[in-house]
């Protein structure tokens, strides 16, 4: 009775992404979490610039088996109880990353977390997107995804805040006991999508379609290529930044606090940028958006490449979470719109995959070119044409059809 008063009292729209909020809130925490400990780790352990590289990736390798899952189940069992598991996955593999002992357990343990992860995603985009009416998509799904760059907000306070790089532990109790505490409140109070309550009343999830129908046919093949060229090309920069800016900046001479303000910076700008394009993106021309959205990618990451001192590195660090972040949760609100509800978490969860492959490889190819002795500039200046290739694959994408629901 008390749940049901407390559920009546607030919408099912704002309670769904309230709480998907507050998950992709912790997702954010944990994808920055090894970027603020790496100092820590690396004299800890005493890890060279490549096995820094390796333990970057470990976790966004995870994420790709996580996403396809994650995304496969939300079409069979349903988008809440698969979220709730991936989210106390996360949790305690969290929580497990700071009792570990040496590199290879550290990135097992990492993989292992990227999978809780990975799967929280497409349910989370499906979740926001089918509370609202289509029109409402890209708000929805901006509000969602504004948490992730709140979270590494949140990850970068709490690496300033550590007296030394011994206490590199903290943030990864931070992100495991928030998951944890927040499983009772998805049970509770998150709604289940009613556009898949609908489909699957009239058995359209009994069995969900093959994966390949679901990518492939109808029309949708041509949608589903591109939609993963620009996913994959996009995570690349997005990931190399998320798990280098600090070392980055460190490079060039900042000092600790310095580096805080500017991943601090760089995670306010993306939810500026977050809630700025998804905004747009139901209200203004879809191409105008995503034109402007991948000049500002590229424009942001040639300022970060000249830039010298502190407040020009920092004004560039948020204009490049203004607009890569941004951009990135345009994206997930673009698959979304091109799979019917009955398969949208199968086919959001493949994209998000695939750009997964991304984010791995971003990490490692930067690991590799400062491990040859690349400065920060070349480093930063080589995701520019993968930038262009996003942008291309993002602007065609948008000429096609869309789903009817």
């Amino acid at each position: 009775m008390g749940a049901d008063n407390a559920r009546g009292a607030t919408s099912p729209v704002a309670l769904t992404l309230a709480l998907c909020f507050a998950v992709a809130l912790l997702e954010g925490l944990d994808l920055q979490s090894v970027g603020v400990a790496a100092r820590g780790m690396a004299k800890e352990f005493g890890l060279s610039v490549a096995q820094m590289g390796i333990a970057f990736s470990a976790g966004t390798f995870g994420l790709l088996p996580g996403a396809m899952i994650g995304g496969r189940l939300a079409d069979s069992i349903g988008r809440k109880r698969v979220l709730m598991l991936s989210a106390a996955i996360f949790g305690l593999l969290s929580i497990a990353t700071a009792f570990v002992s040496d590199f290879w357990m550290l990135v097992i343990v990492r993989v292992l977390t990227g999978i809780g992860l990975g799967g929280a995603m497409p349910n989370l985009i499906a979740l926001s997107s089918e509370a609202v009416a289509p029109r409402s998509r890209g708000t929805a799904v901006s509000i969602m995804y504004c948490g992730i760059p709140l979270g590494g907000g949140i990850a970068a306070t709490i690496g300033m805040l550590a007296v030394s790089d011994a206490d590199w532990r903290h943030i990864f109790y931070v992100g495991g006991v928030g998951p944890l505490l927040l499983l009772p409140l998805l049970a509770w109070f998150l709604p289940e999508s009613r556009a898949f309550a609908a489909a699957t009343s009239q058995g359209q999830n009994a069995t969900p379609a093959p994966m390949t129908s679901v990518l492939f046919s109808e029309g949708r093949g041509m949608s589903t290529v591109q939609l993963w060229l620009s996913y994959f090309c996009t995570l690349i920069v997005l990931y190399f930044l998320l798990n280098w800016l600090p070392s980055l900046m460190g490079s060039r001479g900042l000092a600790r606090g310095e580096i805080g303000w500017v991943q601090i910076l760089f995670n306010v700008g993306s939810a500026v940028g977050v809630l700025c394009l998804g905004y747009l993106m139901d209200r203004a021309r879809m191409s105008l958006v995503i034109g402007g959205m991948y000049l500002g990618m590229i424009a942001s990451l040639i300022g970060l490449a000249a830039a010298q001192g502190f407040s020009v590195l920092a004004a560039a660090a948020f204009f490049a979470g203004m607009f890569i972040i941004g951009g990135q949760s345009v994206l997930y609100a673009l698959a979304a719109a091109y799979y019917p509800t009955a398969m949208r978490g199968t086919g959001v969860g493949a994209a998000v995959a695939v750009g997964r492959i991304g984010s791995v490889v971003g990490p490692l190819a930067a690991g590799m070119l400062l491990a040859v002795g690349s400065s920060a500039a070349v480093v930063i200046g080589a995701s520019i044409p993968v930038t262009i290739v996003a942008a291309l694959a993002a602007l065609t994408l948008i000429r096609r059809p869309r789903a009817a629901d």
